[in-house]
């Protein structure tokens, strides 16, 4: 090989060799931030130090927790704090068919805990055994904690899950609208408006719920096979399309991924569902 083409072969090896770096730099930066259910984090297996450090290393914004007592929940916030990341949700179930029963001497004192974070209270309304009219209780329940989380500078979001009372998204904007507090309002999860049955009119419920909305979660989602949670980035469900719409909606808060269920290996799936989450990042 004669100097010329040498030095011609060479240029183009490095300008391939450059190209991933390159393609990553001009990826739109994501629109929200990005955090992952501690269902996809090792729940029950990993200790909080490997799941904020792997969070960390593999770009997540942080995590959201199922409440357990406030032993685990100072542990978590001092570690998610050292890490730079933050738990956006305390998944919290409350019971409007007892609505004393639905919080405790203990959890007034995880909303002091929680003083200074984003962390929202994100809280279900579980099924009654009655069936009835609870709004009237899911009121005095959010209303409640909405006051203790706004006197620590949080918030209150209503958590739709299916075979709840509070379901879909329609409902949780329901109850938000008729609390009337200012640090209630309502959450999006995409995952039940396809268990609830209301796939088809998924993007509708988006549409209504998103401008007061404080947190929203997604995943892959394939209606073919109705299999309702999957990594973002597998299914027929058009999530990309999705995260268009969340940004013309103005939706500013962050979005959680949904790994409930999922099988396989923890970091491979929260892998795969960060590079999706990047590629079908809307253009700012």
């Amino acid at each position: 090989m004669n100097r010329r083409l040498f030095l011609k072969t060479a240029a183009a090896c490095a300008a391939s060799a450059a190209l991933p770096a390159r393609a990553q730099a001009q990826a739109p930066a994501a629109q929200w931030p990005f955090f992952a259910f501690d269902n996809g984090v090792g729940r029950g297996k990993w200790p909080p130090e490997k799941q904020a450090a792997t969070l960390k290393a593999l770009g997540y914004d942080g995590i959201s927790y199922n409440y357990t007592n406030n032993q685990d929940l100072a542990t978590w916030t001092r570690i998610y704090r050292e890490a730079g990341l933050k738990i956006f949700g305390l998944y919290i179930h409350t019971f409007p068919e007892k609505p004393e029963a639905s919080w405790s001497p203990a959890l007034r004192e995880a909303v002091t805990l929680l003083k200074g974070t984003e962390t929202a209270l994100w809280i279900t309304f579980r099924e009654a055994k009655v069936k009835g009219d609870y709004d009237g209780a899911c009121v005095r329940i959010a209303r409640e904690l909405g006051d203790l989380a706004q006197a620590a500078g949080i918030r209150v979001s209503l958590y739709p899950h299916a075979g709840f009372y509070v379901a879909s998204a329609a409902d949780a904007l329901r109850v938000a609208a008729k609390a009337e507090h200012p640090a209630v309002s309502p959450s999006y999860n995409l995952c039940h408006e396809f268990l609830t049955g209301n796939g088809e009119k998924a993007l509708e419920a988006l549409r209504a719920v998103a401008p007061s909305a404080s947190l929203v979660s997604l995943n892959g989602v394939d209606p073919a096979t109705k299999k309702y949670i999957l990594p973002l980035g597998q299914g027929g469900f058009d999530t990309a399309a999705f995260l268009a719409e969340l940004k013309r909606l103005g939706y500013k808060g962050p979005v959680g991924h949904q790994f409930y269920s999922i099988p396989g290996d923890i970091e491979t799936n929260l892998k795969a569902a960060l590079a999706a989450w990047r590629q079908q990042q809307p253009a700012r």
